[in-house]
């Protein structure tokens, strides 16, 4: 045990295992994501359909404070990034508690979005600038298995104390962001790459968006990284799938705890499972897996039946996440790392929004079976994506290491 563990986690800079711990804090305590939905509706009496818009808002924040924080990032360094988002996030995590009027809330988890948003680039950037490449793989996962610990305790805890005090959730969740600026500003040094010059960037590098809004492998990277994920997000109609074959409403509870458990207990065997395989085919078979478990859903029909469909889409999931997350660093050009994260995040963003809101369409208009059998079609045509652009993407990523500009490096995957 003592050899694997060092085999998973030795050898890897001080400044990750700081961020390491920053996700861990930051994680524990995000309550407000977690309970948004149940506290607009429950406590503070607004409708439904007012909750889902106001979620919507947080979602859109995420996205467009990803994209800003990619720029700043790269062009006033990883730190300013960090710092500020996680401050700002504080200070409207704690207003939108204290507000109660419609239009201030929504504004508020609105700026909250944007806020969260504008520090992730930076900070998975910036893990991307302290670990070496041979062992990003191992880093990323770590960093996942860490998100996945702080979210589920933080859902349990979540759940004590909005019945103790509702305003408690927004406090501790401030007091969390605060505390992970405070490690970030003392322990988490600026690891933005030193400027490059116009001569080696091909072209001014003005700090925008062109470089990686003209690099077509990435772009396609990214849709297919929102639609292997619009796979599961789907899984947000099991309670209706459940409902329909007569199961009690608290099974969703042990069904989807599924998730969870396996990621908690499993994640950290999978770089030695999938390190030595290319990105590419690796992602193709995950999210194969993630397809099949959710086919094996619209057979279903039993609690243990349903765990085992979760168990196997999970699978996939594990497989999938920290590939993507290493795929993108090698995508990545040196200089425009927070630029590239924050175009990524987009994937994600899309999936969140479109998951749900599709997946109730199609059960509403057909039945959650055909939801199953069109995302393990979905699932398949991924796939097919990924093993299609797995040369270009090589070809790309050894261009890069070659010290390629990027305009080069888009050219030679092209080729």
């Amino acid at each position: 045990m003592t050899q694997w563990w060092g085999q998973t986690a030795g050898g890897l800079p001080r400044t990750f295992w700081y961020l390491w711990t920053a996700t861990l804090i930051n994680r524990l305590g995000s309550f407000v994501a977690i309970y948004l939905g149940v506290y607009l509706v429950s406590v503070r009496d607004f409708s439904p359909a007012y909750a889902g818009v106001v979620i919507g808002l947080h979602g859109a924040g995420g996205a467009a404070g990803g994209v800003l924080g990619g720029m700043v990032a790269d062009r006033w360094g990883r730190r300013p990034a960090m710092l500020v988002g996680n401050v700002a996030a504080a200070a409207a995590a704690l207003s939108l508690g204290l507000s109660g009027h419609p239009a201030a809330v929504a504004t508020l988890t609105l700026l909250l979005g944007v806020f969260l948003g504008l520090a992730r680039p930076a900070f998975t950037a910036t893990i991307i600038d302290v670990v070496g490449e041979r062992d990003r793989l191992r880093a990323m996962t770590l960093n996942y298995w860490a998100v996945n610990i702080g979210f589920a305790i933080a859902a349990t805890v979540a759940g004590l104390v909005v019945r103790a005090d509702p305003l408690l959730l927004f406090v501790i969740n401030a007091a969390v962001l605060l505390g992970t600026a405070a490690l970030i500003g003392l322990k988490v040094p600026e690891s933005r790459p030193a400027a490059i010059t116009v001569g080696q960037l091909g072209r001014a590098d003005s700090g925008g968006l062109g470089t990686v809004l003209r690099d077509r492998v990435f772009l396609t990277f990214t849709a297919l990284t929102g639609l292997a994920w619009l796979c599961i997000q789907g899984s947000v109609m099991l309670p209706v799938a459940l409902q329909a074959d007569g199961l009690p409403a608290s099974a969703y509870g042990p069904v989807i705890a599924v998730n969870g458990l396996m990621i908690v207990l499993g994640q950290l065997f999978v770089p030695r499972l999938v390190g030595r395989f290319d990105r590419s085919r690796t992602i193709a078979v995950a999210v194969v897996v993630v397809g099949v478990g959710f086919a094996l859903t619209a057979l279903a029909d039993a609690v243990w039946f349903y765990a085992l469909t979760v168990a196997v889409w999970t699978l996939g999931e594990m497989l999938m996440t920290p590939a993507n997350s290493a795929l993108t660093a090698d995508l990545s050009p040196t200089a425009q790392r927070g630029r590239y994260q924050g175009i990524y995040s987009l994937g994600y963003a899309f999936a969140s929004f479109a998951g749900p809101t599709l997946g109730g369409l199609v059960a509403a208009w057909s039945s959650t079976d055909a939801l199953w059998l069109g995302l393990f079609g979905l699932a398949l045509l991924v796939a097919a994506g990924n093993l299609l652009a797995a040369r270009p993407r090589a070809r790309r990523i050894e261009a890069l290491r070659a010290g390629a500009t990027p305009a080069a490096a888009r050219e030679a995957a092209l080729v």
